[in-house]
């Protein structure tokens, strides 16, 4: 890690915190955080990570920063200075020869903006969203997709590695968003599909832990059907401590905006769409994705 003196992390949430304790008791450099929930941080001082009190403190500090945050307002928001008190972001307090990774999941569109901007203070960038959910972040063992330059991806790398077991270089800046958001559209147009899936058999017969048992041995595999269906779908349980309903909705939103913009008939995840926000409404925008079954079953 010669090329990192210290580390800095904003956005130590559901994700972010497990990410940011598997970095810093990996790592053989010293991790500074900030998060605007205060415990957060605080939560990792077992682990010698170094409590920030602003964006930047950590700026000042770390020749890396990884951003978590919850999507593209927070990103503007962080990186720009776009919010309500402005002229606070990243952007007036980076010095040059610093890299910059940004693991939320937002889009390819503000990837690039926001890679231009800090290009021109001689600053690298690199967006890099994960996939596989809160237990991979917590064990170490996330998918980690990158959009950079070669050079960007080979110097982050070991830091990622912290974190994740799949490190892929997709392409230049923006290529990461334009994976995770393409990830994110088929798990979602999955769990609908076993939704109705579940629905149909329980009501022709099939006990649900029968039925997805057999189709994991089949053609119908897939991770979405032994995760999402299987350890959720099926057992009725659908926690508020994982990755909810609105933010699913977030992602899919991006993912059709993306859709448009390149021309393509999304029309299952549209559906999919559908079906996350009849959830919301129906009062579980809270709970985790795969609680869409209560709607199809209704």
């Amino acid at each position: 890690m010669a090329d990192f003196k210290k580390i800095g992390f904003i956005g130590t949430g559901v994700m972010g915190g497990r990410m940011c304790r598997n970095l810093a008791t990996k790592i053989d450099v010293p991790v500074i955080a900030y998060d605007m929930n205060p415990a957060t941080v605080a939560a990792l001082a077992d682990t010698g990570v170094t409590a920030a009190a602003s964006i930047a403190e950590v700026a000042a500090a770390a020749d890396l920063i990884i951003l978590c945050l919850p999507g593209e307002p927070q990103v503007r928001a962080v990186c720009l200075g776009e919010n309500e008190g402005g002229n606070d972001g990243l952007l007036v307090h980076v010095r040059a020869g610093q890299t910059i990774v940004d693991m939320t999941t937002a889009t390819a569109a503000v990837a690039r903006e926001v890679a231009g901007k800090f290009e021109e203070k001689s600053v690298d960038f690199a967006d890099a969203p994960i996939a596989r959910g809160v237990s991979s972040a917590q064990d170490g063992t996330l998918s980690i997709m990158i959009g950079g330059s070669a050079a960007v991806f080979e110097r982050i790398k070991p830091v990622m590695a912290t974190m994740g077991t799949e490190i892929t270089h997709c392409g230049a800046v923006g290529t990461g968003q334009v994976m995770k958001l393409m990830n994110n559209m088929i798990v979602f147009a999955n769990t609908a599909a076993l939704a109705e899936a579940l629905a149909i058999g329980r009501r022709a017969g099939v006990d649900g832990e029968v039925l997805f048992e057999t189709l994991s041995r089949g053609s119908a595999d897939s991770f979405v059907l032994r995760k999402h269906g299987m350890e959720y779908m099926v057992k009725d349980n659908f926690p508020d401590d994982v990755f909810p309903v609105t933010y699913s909705l977030k992602d899919i939103g991006y993912a059709l905006k993306l859709a448009e913009e390149t021309g393509v008939d999304a029309a299952s995840a549209r559906v999919a769409q559908d079906r996350l926000k009849a959830a919301e409404a129906a009062g579980y925008g809270k709970l985790y994705g795969p609680v869409v079954y209560k709607i199809v079953d209704k």
